[in-house]
């Protein structure tokens, strides 16, 4: 492998590049990715530039929000069948502050397992 170099005052750095993701890949960074970049880069920042060097950090994320949202559904459903919600038709407002809630609930602990760990 050859490395070149350019100068910038009295100092030489490497000419690195991050290669890029294969065409057609492009999923976007949802939430939990996003917040979980910002937790590595403000708590982590050793594991943050490690996988920004190496080129994994954008599959990471795009993971971490995967497996996120996947799990956010998965608590939700569990919670359902433990607190069914009131009928949509009858109680619509109650329907709405019950799912808000179980929402909040669920997203607190994938907030805790997945993203900030």
């Amino acid at each position: 492998m050859e490395l070149t170099y350019h100068r910038n005052g009295d100092y030489l750095f490497p000419n690195l590049v991050i290669g890029k993701m294969a065409e057609g890949s492009e999923e976007p960074i949802g939430k939990y990715g996003r917040l979980r970049k910002a937790y590595l880069k403000e708590h982590r920042g050793v594991h943050y530039s490690g996988l920004l060097i190496t080129g994994k950090l954008e599959e990471h994320l795009r993971q971490v929000d995967r497996d996120a949202e996947a799990r956010l559904d998965e608590i939700v459903n569990q919670l359902l069948m433990k607190h069914p919600a009131p009928d949509k038709a009858q109680d619509q407002m109650g329907w709405v502050q019950h799912m808000n809630q179980l929402n909040l609930i669920a997203e607190e602990t994938v907030l805790e397992e997945l993203v900030y760990s």
